[in-house]
């Protein structure tokens, strides 16, 4: 099998997007043609036409999908957008496509073996979801919807990677920033430092510089972009959500979009944020007291701690409480050493190698091509695009670009970051070992017989338990000394890491406050449909997070997991409880345990979506997984080492 021959000219991708988008959505057409043309088939030979449909479907999808967000020419992202659109439309069509609903219906299930019947399963249930099953009038209007919603939610994210915002202040207000930033930014001719809202720049200044009215006037422009703009296109989206809920005959959006999630029910989910809020709540106030005691030695008047605070004064008790400065851990964190690392680490874990491809042809001369070997056969190809630019994806995600299919197609996936090219905070590491895993995941799963579970196909609310448990091992001593060099070649010292271990348990209460708080958002803009967004923005916000809302920010408008998460932002601490239970399975003595490590990438990773996250959890485990691991990490206080 070949991977995916990408344009190598410039003049070539239009062509490429249209075609490939083209090729596929004609294929998909004349196969849902063919499955509704009376010939009598097998159970065995319908379900290969559905698999054969998913493929084209996928294949149509998933290049413009990642294309839209990290192309450098307008003109190709904007026709991604369009092509997107199309796919939208046809995957709308097959849904309430009644002929073809009665064909999958009408197959027999018996003797089909359990992965044959698990994607039949799926499949009605998805015709169901569609609303197959209501009049004529109520299809349409589902049509309306989905298609309007697709537009609707590329303007959303469109407005939030185009929205750069700026700070322009003068030089001397740079101090506490480390030198190398102050070196890429260089007074303009009108003698003034310029400071964007991309995450190389706005990280940094909101924790070291020393200038509050500077870092606040950088996070409002930060909390304020895309907006007023997505004010009212949020808006919108919520009606229609919650319109195709009505619809389909759920009480709200929450609990339609619950159904098909480990969660099961929008209620629950409502349950559970209360639950860990109430668990979060004494070391959040911990947190917090502790970061206003710090704050009092600057301004003896200050009574709370807003956004534009906390990231600074976190730095400072960490510098004097744990000795951990993290402009002196960033020495050892050079981006080439790190990217190789990382590489590396997991490489070793999962039994790959990762093998450079120079003649690959790439969008952009930042992304970096590797084959994924394992047993010295290709297992599939990444791509790295871990640079900010212009018109590229805001925040760290991982895209698909070619679903695996075993024997017809290798997986391909696509890592999207935005990280600084010289020196790299910890937290960056941190946050490219997490997406790395889903990269891997992707790949790892790549192997499966029905698209329908190839790659991270599993519950939205478990794709993350596997990327933030694999964050462990960018905490390890050992792991990090392996790449994490300062330029005299000297490793980070394993007792400068125990302090970043034991430093990074300060904040872990107010940053699961701060968690409950988006969670709770995404949950209730969908219940309460409220006409005066930020007003709700500032009630759940005083309710859940510790830290006081900014005057004059509206956060919500660049709130992008509003479009892919909709409500079930809630997944990102569900899937950190199973992972905190995932990772009490390893030695934290020996992470690179193969008989662990390749258990768990045979039992999870790998199977896809082939069988229920929680089935697959208590394979590895033996054991259902618990919350008790996740609440004696949050019950554990931190220790300063001086102070």
């Amino acid at each position: 099998m070949e991977p995916l021959h990408l344009p190598s000219e410039a003049s070539a991708w239009p062509a490429f997007v249209a075609e490939r988008a083209d090729t596929n959505l004609v294929r998909a057409r004349e196969l849902i043609a063919l499955a509704k043309d009376g010939t009598p088939r097998s159970a065995a030979e319908v379900l290969a036409l559905w698999n054969d449909c998913d493929i084209a479907l996928g294949n149509a999808a998933a290049h413009v999908s990642v294309l839209a967000e990290v192309h450098p020419d307008e003109a190709v992202r904007t026709l991604a957008e369009g092509k997107q659109q199309e796919v939208s439309r046809l995957r709308t069509d097959r849904g309430l496509d009644r002929e073809l609903y009665e064909v999958l219906a009408a197959v027999d299930a018996a003797g089909l073996e359990a992965d044959a019947a698990r994607l039949l399963g799926h499949a009605l249930r998805d015709f169901r979801r569609s609303g197959v099953d209501r009049d004529e009038q109520t299809r349409a209007r589902l049509r309306e919807l989905a298609e309007r919603a697709t537009v609707l939610g590329q303007d959303f994210a469109r407005n939030i990677r185009d929205d750069v915002r700026s700070i322009r202040i003068a030089p001397e207000r740079l101090a506490g920033l480390p030198q190398d930033f102050r070196d890429r930014h260089p007074a303009d001719a009108d003698g003034l430092v310029t400071i964007t809202t991309d995450y190389p720049d706005v990280i940094p200044f909101r924790t070291f510089a020393h200038d509050a009215a500077a870092r606040r006037e950088l996070m409002v422009a930060f909390l304020n972009r895309a907006w007023p703009q997505n004010d009212a296109l949020l808006g919108e989206l919520l009606a229609l959500r919650a319109e195709q809920a009505e619809l389909l005959g759920f009480v709200d959006w929450p609990t339609f979009d619950a159904e098909v999630k480990m969660i099961g029910s929008g209620a629950a989910i409502a349950e559970f944020i209360d639950r860990i809020a109430t668990l979060a709540a004494p070391a959040a106030r911990r947190d917090h007291d502790a970061l206003l005691e710090r704050r009092r030695e600057d301004e003896p008047d200050a009574s709370r701690m807003d956004t534009s605070n906390a990231s600074y004064y976190a730095e400072l008790i960490r510098r004097e409480q744990f000795e951990v400065d993290a402009q002196q851990v960033r020495r050892y964190f050079d981006f080439a050493r790190v990217r190789a690392g990382l590489l590396d680490v997991t490489g070793r874990l999962f039994g790959v190698r990762y093998q450079p491809v120079t003649d690959a042809p790439v969008w952009h001369e930042d992304v970096a091509a590797f084959d994924v070997l394992r047993d010295g056969e290709r297992i599939g190809r990444i791509y790295l695009d871990l640079h900010p630019r212009d018109g590229k994806y805001k925040h760290a995600a991982q895209f698909e670009l070619v679903a695996g299919i075993a024997g017809r197609q290798l997986p391909e996936g696509v890592l999207v970051c935005n990280f600084p090219r010289g020196l790299m905070e910890h937290s960056d590491v941190v946050t490219l070992f997490h997406e790395f895993g889903h990269l891997l995941h992707d790949v790892l799963a790549g192997s499966q017989h029905w698209a329908r579970f190839s790659g991270v196909a599993t519950e939205w609310d478990f794709v993350e338990a596997p990327s933030q448990m694999l964050e462990e091992w960018a905490w390890d001593a050992d792991v990090l000394r392996s790449f994490a060099v300062d330029a005299a070649g000297e490793p980070i010292p394993a007792e400068l890491v125990r302090r970043m271990r034991a430093a990074k348990e300060f904040g872990k209460g107010y940053q699961t406050g701060t968690q409950m708080f988006y969670a709770a958002l995404s949950y209730r803009l969908h219940t309460d449909r409220p006409a005066d967004i930020t007003a709700l923005v500032q009630q759940l916000q005083a309710r859940y997070d510790v830290f006081e809302y900014l005057p004059g920010t509206h956060f919500h408008a660049s709130f992008g997991h509003l479009e892919d998460y909709t409500s079930a932002y809630y997944t990102y601490m569900w899937s950190l409880v199973i992972a905190k239970d995932l990772f009490s399975a390893f030695d934290p003595a020996n992470l690179f345990d193969a008989a662990v490590a390749g258990r768990y990438r045979d039992t999870v990773l790998a199977r896809g979506g082939s069988a229920d996250a929680a089935d697959l959890v208590a394979d590895f485990l033996g054991r259902p997984y618990s919350f008790d691991a996740f609440a004696r990490w949050l019950e554990q206080v931190p220790e300063p080492v001086s102070g």
